[in-house]
């Protein structure tokens, strides 16, 4: 019982950001409020609705071999037995895979999704970006996690980032303050990245935006969940490195781990990848930046990230309210951790076992305590079913 409140934990709070980016078409309604058919259509396509850039495959892929077991769960939770098509179908889940040992123990597809089709990520872009800080520190483009963010970014300078570390943005506890309501139209999480006439020349419209923010508290002694600062965060990898977020997730990810498949991230006002939301990949690559993960970063053999990266990024660094959080991962108990994004994503680690399990979903609203606890139910049974 304890593990699955815990897989509640903070879930309330995981959003993408609606305002920042742009839409082709003008008129097109916000992401957060599709209709049905628009959520399974579009959040496959996302391309045909938002401007994108392209994560480009090598040509080599990583080969996801079937375990030599099958498996097949049921559940009670709240007093009803679930089979896993009475879960899909109840919670409109376009793609579930569960892996042990990097092999395949069940891969089901819903809404019409083929194995080729991507699906958005909303906040689960967010674990890719702090991955991306890691390969940057690596490859000496950020000095450390104690520098600052406006060695990076210095038109933040002079506002309430000055002195703020890269380690406290992706703890999200700058220290600055934000507010994301994403019911209220004049939160920050629903006003950042928009244009605006008084905008410098040449400034990201989010950090213009974010730049005019006061600061609320100590950096680095309170969370506080901040969808503008996981994009300032890719905004500043982008200026560390002198690429694209989606060229550098190219070079360091989806090239040398062997992805199947080109990726795409939505983009912002400026044409810059949004740090905080919305790269789209097939089901089967979100296994395999799960598995890039817990095999401690490594692409054939080679580390991609610092040593000790991947323990820090998905162990306790500040807390939250509930199990911790760390370099933009979600904690659970023990050794465990998570991404996590709005309408259904998320992508779950049981480390000791070697368990990964990838949701992705068009649920009816973006995150709600139900919604939550019969995923975390259906988690907690597809785990205990690996490991028979």
């Amino acid at each position: 019982m304890r593990k699955l409140a815990c897989l509640l934990a903070g879930l309330s709070l995981i959003g993408g950001g609606a305002a920042a980016q742009q839409a082709l078409t003008p008129g097109t309604p916000s992401i957060l409020v599709w209709s049905p058919q628009q959520q399974s259509d579009w959040y496959r396509s996302i391309e045909s609705v938002y401007h994108v850039n392209t994560i480009h495959r090598g040509d080599r892929v990583e080969a996801m071999l079937p375990a030599a077991q099958s498996m097949a769960t049921t559940f009670t939770h709240d007093g009803r037995s679930w089979s896993v098509d009475d879960y899909m179908q109840t919670y409109k889940v376009s793609g579930l895979l569960v892996l042990k040992d990097g092999k395949v123990l069940l891969e089901r597809y819903g809404l019409g999704r083929k194995p080729t089709d991507r699906w958005t990520s909303f906040s689960v872009a967010k674990s890719v970006t702090s991955t991306l800080v890691g390969a940057a520190i690596k490859d000496g483009k950020i000095k450390s996690l104690n520098a600052h963010v406006t060695d990076y970014v210095p038109e933040l300078k002079g506002s309430g980032y000055e002195g703020v570390t890269v380690r406290q943005l992706l703890m999200m506890s700058s220290g600055v303050r934000w507010n994301e309501d994403y019911a209220d139209p004049n939160s920050d999480v629903s006003q950042a990245g928009l244009t605006r006439a008084d905008d410098k020349a040449g400034v990201n419209p989010m950090v213009s935006y974010m730049r005019k923010l006061p600061r609320a508290r100590v950096p680095g002694s309170t969370f506080n969940y901040n969808t503008g600062e996981t994009d300032l965060v890719g905004i500043m990898v982008s200026k560390a490195v002198g690429k694209s977020l989606a060229d550098y997730a190219s070079e360091k990810i989806w090239k040398p781990y062997g992805m199947e498949q080109d990726a795409i991230w939505m983009t912002d006002t400026s044409g810059q990848e949004r740090g905080g939301c919305c790269i789209s990949m097939t089901l089967r690559d979100y296994g395999r930046v799960g598995q890039f993960i817990l095999d401690g970063g490594k692409a054939q053999g080679k580390a991609i990230l610092p040593a000790d990266w991947v323990a820090q990024a998905t162990s306790k660094q500040i807390d939250n309210g509930g199990p911790g959080y760390g370099y933009f991962w979600w904690m659970l108990p023990g050794e465990d951790y998570q991404a996590v994004g709005i309408f259904g994503q998320s992508i779950t680690t049981f480390r000791k076992d070697r368990v990964i399990i990838v949701i992705n979903s068009a649920w009816p609203q973006a995150t709600g305590k139900k919604l939550n606890m019969e995923r975390a139910a259906f988690v907690a049974a597809l785990h205990a079913a690996a490991v028979q």
